[in-house]
């Protein structure tokens, strides 16, 4: 058994909680992903292209918070699934949906539409939407300090 008082600090320590926060989401974005192939996060970069039409990688990294290695990893594996192609243009990497990234645009869609749905059916749809601005603004204010 857990000693109270260190219960407590995990309870009461953000690194902590978020990070326990965070394994709950990803499990239930996963299993919403499941069906299209792709992980959440590989689902949000191709619709992100998707809209775009084209966009940089330097672009991409900013939307989703990814370092440029990251990203590059993550076209690499969509480019080997045909979802998506690059090209250069001086020194900017451009990136464009290929039509079969295209058509997984509405499966996207729907798997980000049942997280949500699921998110709002345990939390209660306000509550979801007051943490995601919280958390965000939070981020915000983190992120400005380093």
């Amino acid at each position: 058994m857990v000693n109270k008082s260190i219960q407590q600090l995990l309870e009461g320590c953000i690194f902590f909680t978020v990070g326990k926060l965070n394994r709950i989401l990803i499990k239930i974005a996963d299993e919403e992903f499941r069906f299209t192939g792709l992980s959440p996060t590989y689902g949000f970069l191709l619709m992100a292209v998707n809209e775009q039409g084209e966009i940089s990688q330097k672009e991409l990294g900013e939307i989703l918070h990814l370092t440029p290695s990251t990203v590059t990893r993550f076209i690499e594996k969509l480019k080997m699934k045909h979802l998506v192609t690059s090209k250069s243009d001086g020194r900017t990497s451009l990136i464009t949906p290929t039509d079969k990234g295209l058509q997984l645009q509405k499966e996207l869609e729907s798997a980000w539409g049942n997280v949500h749905q699921r998110y709002a059916e345990i939390l209660g749809e306000e509550e979801e939407d007051r943490l995601a601005v919280l958390i965000h603004e939070i981020g915000e204010k983190l992120e400005k300090q380093q």
